[in-house]
């Protein structure tokens, strides 16, 4: 009787234990962030080098597509800047002869102003005079209001022709192709010497150093969980094969949705759960689609 009692105590106080060490868990597979480059330009890829399972890094060039035409035309186009610009006139020269003439007239009006102080001119040749220098005031006005509207003419070509030159350069840009992101190349889709049409995809890659796992949990889970918090991530390889790590809370989803078939039984896929996502320092051996498992205390 007495030993009975022992063995009671014993397993009361395992259960106590237990219950401060009490947590939930979560099921889920591992994601990450992947992208399908496709192509820009449309031509022969001149060169691709890249191979499934390199590691690029963001904007770094790792092939091209034929640019020549494009080339040719950014060139033409140059040509045609400098073609234009050299129509445009030049105000100052153009209206030289007549300023010079307008100054002369002015000079004259000077002196003959002068000499009808003295009397020795008349009324009528200072007013020939002012006649002469409003005249030539209007003409003067005329032509840099033409050679004005002449020269704005030229300047809207030449802009225009400006900005066809950054359309190709942008297109020409287009031509080299690079990494949006740091990652790892996952597939290849293309080789050189293939045609490249624009849209057609060249090489996905992903960034698996940052791995993410989708979980799912419950409402009452909730609770327990918030954006930030440190959880224990268990990666599962098969059996009894487990690594574990450090994951923090990355996001929570606002709305409830039915469990995902791959997650649980037929009975459980009628619940509704909330997906959540853990980021995870990858080493090398979490990989994507990977069942994962997820814990936290309460």
């Amino acid at each position: 009787m007495k030993k009975n009692n022992l063995i009671l105590l014993s397993l009361l106080f395992l259960c106590g234990c237990n219950g401060d060490e009490k947590g939930s868990t979560a099921n889920g597979y591992f994601e990450a962030t992947e992208v399908t480059v496709s192509a820009e330009s449309n031509g022969r890829i001149l060169d691709l080098h890249i191979q499934e399972g390199d590691t690029v890094k963001a904007g770094e060039k790792i092939g091209a597509i034929d640019s020549m035409q494009l080339y040719l035309t950014k060139l033409q186009l140059q040509k045609n800047v400098k073609s234009v610009s050299a129509n445009k006139p030049d105000v100052e020269t153009q209206i030289a002869y007549l300023q010079e003439q307008l100054n002369k007239q002015l000079t004259e009006k000077t002196r003959i102003e002068n000499m009808l102080k003295d009397n020795a001119a008349t009324q009528k040749m200072l007013d020939d005079v002012n006649s002469h220098i409003k005249v030539l005031e209007t003409q003067i006005a005329a032509q840099k209001s033409t050679l004005q509207k002449s020269n704005n003419s030229i300047d809207a070509q030449s802009s225009s022709i400006e900005m066809q030159i950054a359309q190709v350069q942008d297109k020409l840009s287009k031509c080299s192709v690079t990494s949006p992101i740091n990652g790892t190349i996952l597939n290849k889709y293309a080789e050189a010497g293939e045609f490249a049409a624009i849209g057609k995809p060249l090489f996905k890659v992903a960034n698996i150093n940052d791995m993410t796992l989708r979980a799912y949990v419950t409402s009452g889970q909730l609770m327990d969980l918030k954006i930030g918090q440190e959880v224990e991530v268990t990666a599962n390889f098969g059996g009894e094969k487990t690594l574990k790590y450090k994951g923090i809370i990355k996001w929570i989803s606002p709305k409830s949705e039915f469990t995902p078939k791959n997650i649980q039984t037929q009975s459980n896929r009628e619940n509704l759960v909330y997906a959540i996502k853990i980021g995870v320092k990858n080493d090398g051996f979490i990989k994507i689609g990977m069942f994962g498992n997820v814990s936290w205390k309460e």
